[in-house]
Parts: structure tokens; C-alpha cells; sequence
């Protein structure tokens, strides 16, 4: 391929032209500072913590984070669940589970002093049983259950996990279509999903250049939807992927990939990722 220009090869800031078609315009290719950089990223392993990774989207993105030959650490309040995960994955050699409620602060520190560096901090969690109830029925208890795993355990996490972060670190909420398209028996869902993306911002601007984003699922078919819909779960899921515009309900697997985008985007902060099947459209 020819270049523009004498340009001396022992120079490695060159600039490598490409000549197109009279169609297309001269472009810029690469420096091979920038090529050596990039590949080297590539090659590099990083290390993950996913709180809420034993199962749904968590687990998914686990999955695809260790096919992609990353450690993971997944965080979980069950032991059980956690330990089904370890045999699901497997991976023993770059896999790690930890028991932790992030919802109480010192758990939270311990499990960072435990952990040590990291490279990304992602959550899913999110315990919002009996949260879906009309305002006269609606437990306080119930309701403070979503506040803490959604919103003060995402702060948490933040606060003690920022230190430990690399400086190309990522931090990635998750926030939910409750927050757009609220519906009845969701009003405490929807405002804590807003209340996250809002906390998102700050922390993107307080944290630079720590980068912090947040993915917004539409309706996933995981198991969080035992607790919405209870023995109704398939049949409303099945409504709502006919009035989709891509005619379908989201997977873990949908998520993870949005998730994984957002991780490793290195211009990618304070942004909010919707993933809904155009959920909010319709």
C-alpha cells in the first residue's frame, strides 16, 4: 500500500494513509503507536466484580467475560446460589465467588480489602420482593428493600470500590424501562431506576476519569420476574414481546453484551445504554 509523503520508517509516530476510491475520501488509518496500543489492550486479561452475578444478566455476562479469558469475582448473599454459578461456569482457575450483603457498609469495605484491585465493577442486583404492590398495599419494608440493593448498595460500592479501580477502570449501574414507562404497582421501582441514573451522572463527574454509566434493560426474561408476575410470568411476557417493536423480550444474554460495551468503551461516561426493544416507543 503506497504513502504519502517521504516518511522515515524509524519514526513511529507516521501516520499511514490508505488511497480509495474517488468515491471515498482520503482517510486517516491509524498511527502504529495507536495500532500497538490497541492490539496490546486487547491481549491484556481484566478483572471483574459482578454483584448480583449468580444469576440472569449477572451470570451472562460472567459467562462471556470468562469465554473472553477474564477473571471474574461474582458477589452474592447465597451461598447456594453462588455455588451453582461456580458449577455452571466453571473456569475454577479465573472465577471467584464471594458472600456479601452490599447494602451494609462494612461488608462492603471488607469485601474491597479482600478483592484488592480491580479493573471494572458491574451490579445487577437488585431484591425488589413484595416491592410491586399498589400504593394502599405497599409494604415500607418492602420498599426500603429496593432502595438498598438498588441505589445504596450501588453507593457503596462506588465509594469503596473507586480506590481499587485501574485508572482505564469502569463502574456500570443497572437501572431498568421502569424508569420511562412506569406502570401501576411499580412506583417504587421506577423512582429508585431514575434516582440511579441521576447518581450515575454525579458520580461520572465526581469519579473522572474513572468512567461510571449505567445499561437500561427493557423486560428481560429473567428470574426477577417470578417476583413481578409469579405464575403469570410467561403469559405476560409473551404480551409484551407482541407489542415490541422487534416482536421478542430481552435476554440475560442481550444485556451482557450491552454491559460488556459500556466496560470497555474508553468514551463511554455518565451515559445511560438503553437496551429495551424499543420498549419505549411503544
Amino acid at each position: 500500500m503506497p504513502l504519502i509523503g517521504n516518511v522515515d520508517q524509524s519514526d513511529r509516530k507516521f501516520l499511514l494513509f490508505r488511497f480509495r476510491p474517488r468515491s471515498q475520501s482520503l482517510a486517516v488509518i491509524e498511527t502504529d503507536i495507536d495500532r500497538d496500543q490497541r492490539l496490546s489492550n486487547q491481549s491484556e486479561s481484566e478483572r471483574t466484580i459482578i454483584v448480583g452475578g449468580s444469576s440472569g444478566m449477572g451470570l451472562a455476562l460472567a459467562r462471556a467475560l470468562l469465554a473472553d479469558g477474564d477473571e471474574v469475582v461474582i458477589v452474592g448473599r447465597t451461598e447456594t446460589r453462588l455455588a451453582a454459578a461456580r458449577v455452571s461456569l466453571g473456569h475454577a482457575d479465573r472465577l471467584t465467588t464471594l458472600a456479601a450483603d452490599i447494602t451494609q457498609e462494612e461488608q462492603v469495605a471488607r469485601l474491597f480489602d479482600r478483592i484488592g484491585p480491580v479493573d471494572h465493577i458491574v451490579t445487577t442486583a437488585a431484591d425488589i420482593e413484595g416491592a410491586y404492590r399498589l400504593l394502599p398495599d405497599m409494604e415500607m419494608q418492602a420498599a426500603r428493600r429496593v432502595v438498598d440493593s438498588k441505589f445504596i448498595g450501588p453507593l457503596l460500592l462506588a465509594k469503596y470500590g473507586a480506590p481499587k479501580l485501574s485508572p482505564r477502570g469502569s463502574i456500570t449501574f443497572t437501572s431498568g424501562i421502569a424508569a420511562y414507562r412506569p406502570a401501576a404497582r411499580g412506583s417504587v421501582v421506577a423512582a429508585i431506576n431514575g434516582a440511579l441514573e441521576s447518581l450515575t451522572y454525579a458520580l461520572a463527574v465526581e469519579l473522572g476519569p474513572i468512567r461510571v454509566n449505567a445499561v437500561s434493560p427493557g423486560w428481560v426474561d429473567s428470574p426477577l420476574w417470578d417476583f413481578v408476575a409469579g405464575d403469570k410470568k410467561k403469559e405476560t411476557l409473551e404480551a409484551m414481546a407482541e407489542r415490541l417493536p422487534l416482536g421478542r423480550i430481552g435476554t440475560p444474554e442481550d444485556i451482557a453484551d450491552a454491559i460488556r460495551f459500556l466496560m470497555h468503551n474508553a468514551f463511554a461516561t455518565g451515559s445511560v445504554l438503553h437496551v429495551d426493544g424499543g420498549h419505549r416507543l411503544a
